[in-house]
């Protein structure tokens, strides 16, 4: 059996502007470095966290990349193993990019790989889902399914739990990150928990259209589907120059322009890499003439979930 694995799990994109809850997808870029290995001593343990300015519990119950690992391994009645984890945090925390959702996954598929992959991946999912609830507080599917499984993927539902995998056109998203802070809970609090059924069954149509745009690799649908009437209105108040952001990118080539999980980074896809690159470097200029600092990055879609480097 295989001692020790490093792998990549990548950052997501929640909610796709208008599947609140239900859609998401994979980027290849930023996310989340793990190196385990077994041990002869029982138990999990965090050995180090690189890139979190010390803001995670090196707590292997309070962690939630080292939380899920213990519950697979109490699932398998594997607590007889040691193992130690060395996670590199190369995504910023609290962005709205599933940043736990990426350290959870990492954890979950080292250790399946280094057991010899007893469980799918389907399996695995409610083990991540329990460690984006522990570090959220809530253990919704629209960050880890995709970073477990890759490109775009729908929650049909959660009880019984369900996701399917969509199809992936060629596609390239870019995200700004801008140095403000939402947290997950406060952006939470603000949606209306009522919405008008007009609102409802437009929402609706920008779901199913934007799925069957997946499908048909109907650029222009998608562009038209990529829009939120319930929740961006509220969310996007939270968010300095939302608006101002949003209407530059949909004037210089983006498909469609939205927030990504809950914020603060906002997200924008496009069919030419050039287009979304020259975007988003101009628009993180034009915020720091404002004085707001941004991470920028253009990735394509990510396919394949997390992946073993070494």
């Amino acid at each position: 059996m295989k001692k020790s694995i490093k792998v990549f799990a990548p950052a997501t994109v929640a909610n796709v502007v208008c599947g609140f809850d239900i859609l998401g997808f994979a980027v290849n870029e930023p996310g989340d470095e793990l190196v385990m290995e077994l041990t002869d001593k029982r138990g999990v343990k965090i050995i180090s966290i690189e890139g979190d300015e010390g803001k995670l519990p090196l707590d292997p119950q309070k962690n939630t990349v080292s939380a899920s690992v213990i519950s697979l391994l109490k699932k398998l009645e594997r607590e007889d193993l040691g193992i130690n984890i060395q996670l590199k945090k190369k995504m910023p925390m609290g962005s709205g990019l599933g940043s736990s959702s990426a350290s959870a996954v990492a954890g979950l598929f080292a250790a399946n790989e280094l057991l010899g992959q007893p469980l799918s991946k389907m399996e695995l999912l409610p083990f991540a889902m329990e460690g984006e609830a522990l570090a959220c507080g809530h253990g919704h599917a629209d960050n880890v399914a995709p970073a477990l499984f890759g490109g775009f993927t729908l929650i049909k539902s959660y009880d019984p739990l369900e996701v399917i995998a969509l199809p992936v056109p060629k596609l390239y998203c870019a995200l700004l990150y801008p140095h403000v802070d939402v947290p997950t809970r406060d952006a939470r609090q603000i949606i209306r928990s009522k919405v008008l059924l007009k609102d409802a069954v437009t929402q609706w149509g920008n779901i199913a259209g934007l799925i069957s745009s997946l499908y048909t690799h109907d650029y222009d649908l998608l562009g038209r589907c990529l829009k939120d009437v319930i929740v961006e209105p509220i969310r996007s108040i939270l968010i300095p120059e939302f608006d101002f952001m949003k209407a530059y990118a949909m004037e210089n080539g983006a498909l469609g322009f939205g927030i990504s999980g809950s914020g603060p980074t906002v997200f924008s896809l496009y069919k030419s890499p050039d287009d979304g690159q020259k975007v988003i470097t101009n628009l993180q200029r034009m915020l720091a003439d404002k004085g707001i600092k941004s991470n920028i990055y253009l990735s394509e879609i990510n396919e394949t979930g997390p992946v073993i480097l070494a």
